[in-house]
């Protein structure tokens, strides 16, 4: 039982050594807008509204790295002639990056792509009272992104991506565009 503790510890330990830890995490805040197609129980619309979010995740190397994020991605309320409503659109996922600069690691222009899964949520509040009805569920996302890299630590990017999202005879397809400011540390 010992030899088992012992051999569980000394490859935890390996595991964090620094090689294992030579990364660096990020942050990323995100503006833009976004373009929404929307299909209700077979009919077709769609709107636009100002988008932001946030990214953090960890760069295993210069050109990898796996990310999480939360982004807005329309808000609106409107009025019928008879009762306010309210229609959000959110989202939340996880995914991987890669990048590829063309000075050096984190120097320079890049290109960037990533993909991963992301559960859009829509939220439809009626004349603030409690009859509030939420459609989500979990689709892939895909993005890709042009930018420039000032530094290791800094750079600033042009994303467009595609979060779907639907449930209860909603499909909801957010497209955006949106300026990057990344950290890394």
């Amino acid at each position: 039982m010992k030899k088992h503790l012992m051999l569980a510890a000394g490859l935890a330990l390996a595991a964090l050594s620094a090689p294992a830890l030579a990364g660096e995490g990020f942050v990323r805040f995100e503006a833009g807008r976004s373009d929404l197609d929307i299909r209700v129980d077979g009919l077709d619309g769609s709107d636009d509204d100002t988008a932001f979010g946030i990214r953090g995740g960890y760069w295993f190397n210069p050109n990898i790295a796996v990310e999480g994020f939360y982004s807005r991605f329309y808000s609106q309320t409107y009025n019928d002639g008879f009762d306010d409503y309210s229609i959000k659109l959110h989202g939340v996922g996880v995914g991987v990056v890669g990048k590829k600069n063309f000075e050096g690691p984190h120097q320079g222009f890049f290109v960037s792509g990533r993909a991963g899964i992301a559960r859009g949520v829509a939220t439809v509040d009626y004349d603030g009272s409690v009859e509030e009805a939420e459609a989500g569920d979990t689709k892939p996302y895909f993005g890709v992104g042009v930018g420039y890299d000032f530094s290791p630590t800094f750079g600033l990017g042009l994303n467009y991506d595609q979060v779907k999202s639907g449930g209860d005879g909603v499909d909801v397809t957010a497209k955006t565009v949106t300026f990057g400011v990344e950290l890394r540390f």
